[in-house]
């Protein structure tokens, strides 16, 4: 019996290994079809399982992330007081 896993952090699954039914497309979406713990069919995209080839972006990134958050809060912070003094971006049309 084959397995998979649901890798995608927010599904209520993830980590759970499952008993694998099959990989389908249906209306364009790649999908995974498992029965669950209770034998209860169900389906998830398949980028959200283990059988999905590895997100190059993912990889390389391994967790890190070019901002810290609070650079982040702090710019976002900048530009609403930019927006609300009337100091907007401005653009340059030809």
């Amino acid at each position: 019996m084959q397995r998979v896993r649901v890798t995608h952090p927010f599904h209520p699954l993830f980590g759970r290994d499952l008993e694998f039914v099959k990989r389908r497309r249906n209306w364009r979406l790649d999908r995974v079809y498992f029965f669950d713990d209770q034998g209860r069919l169900g389906c998830v995209p398949t980028e959200w399982t283990d059988l999905a080839a590895v997100d190059v972006f993912v990889a390389a990134a391994a967790g890190r992330s070019a901002f810290r958050i609070s650079d982040l809060l702090e710019l976002v912070d900048r530009v609403e007081r930019l927006r609300s003094a009337g100091q907007g971006v401005q653009r340059n049309l030809p």
